[in-house]
């Protein structure tokens, strides 16, 4: 019985290993730009998720980043909506991607304009919103995922997360060890280190926490961050500071004071 276990779990490991070898990689090409005039938008992010590695576009909006076969590239930019691409055996036929992106708008729930005869008012809700597709490729099928809200999910989550919101990343890292794995590579490795040290809005590090903003304050205060800090620090730094903040968490658990993060 068990040598029959065992002749199934070597078949279906030569089977992974077969399929894993039959993903086709290759480099994508493309350009970034306005949805609404067309122009190229430099400086847009392009992460790889699967990976870890990323680049940005051009002053023309050009791109180019090396991709495999189902991996997910998150395409962002400060004041656009982001999207997020899955990447198909159909995208390695030499077309160039011609991604637009449009302006985020902001999601007011009334606006009142006062006047000296009477109140207008208008319903920001009722306005119609754009349900045109993000990215468009000459001559191939749609594929892309728009970017989704989980602040309804990860506040459930750190609801339960005892009386201490350090516990929800500390617990998170420990269930799922990836995604500690992943926060380091992104400070550790050059293209995202770039990156990071540039941006300021926190997407990429609320995408890997599946966190909003408001829970990723609450955690930071509770391991003494400053509210300037919490303000002003670079990705980078406040992925860091995630990170610390696990270590230490970590060490006191064990019965420790205090860990300070390693600089691999």
């Amino acid at each position: 019985m068990n040598k029959n276990y065992l002749l199934i779990l070597i078949c279906l490991l030569f089977f992974s290993l077969g399929h894993a070898q039959d993903l086709l990689k290759f480099s994508l090409k493309g350009k970034i730009s306005n949805a609404i005039d067309s122009t190229a938008i430099d400086g847009t992010t392009l992460l790889n998720l699967t990976t870890i590695d990323g680049t940005v576009s051009d002053k023309n909006g050009l791109f180019e980043i090396d991709t495999q076969e189902n991996d997910t590239i998150l395409i962002s930019h400060i004041g656009f909506e982001s999207i997020k691409l899955k990447i198909t055996r159909d995208l390695s036929k030499g077309t160039e991607l011609d991604i637009q992106l449009h302006p985020k708008i902001e999601q007011l729930e009334e606006v009142r304009v006062h006047k000296l005869i009477g109140v207008l008012e208008i319903d920001i809700k009722n306005v119609p919103k754009d349900k045109y597709n993000r990215v468009h490729i000459n001559g191939l099928p749609q594929t892309y995922e728009i970017r989704k809200n989980n602040s309804s999910v990860s506040s459930l989550s750190v609801g339960k997360a005892l009386t201490n919101p350090v516990d929800f990343v500390y617990n998170l890292f420990g269930k799922k060890p990836k995604k500690l794995r992943d926060l380091k590579e992104l400070k550790e490795k050059d293209a995202t280190r770039e990156i990071l040290t540039n941006r300021f809005d926190r997407e990429i590090i609320l995408d890997y926490l599946q966190m909003d903003l408001n829970e990723l304050t609450e955690v930071l205060s509770e391991c003494n961050y400053s509210t300037f800090f919490i303000q002003k620090a670079t990705d980078l730094q406040l992925i860091e500071a995630v990170l610390e903040c696990y270590e230490n968490h970590k060490a006191i658990k064990k019965g420790s004071t205090s860990k300070e993060l390693k600089n691999n």
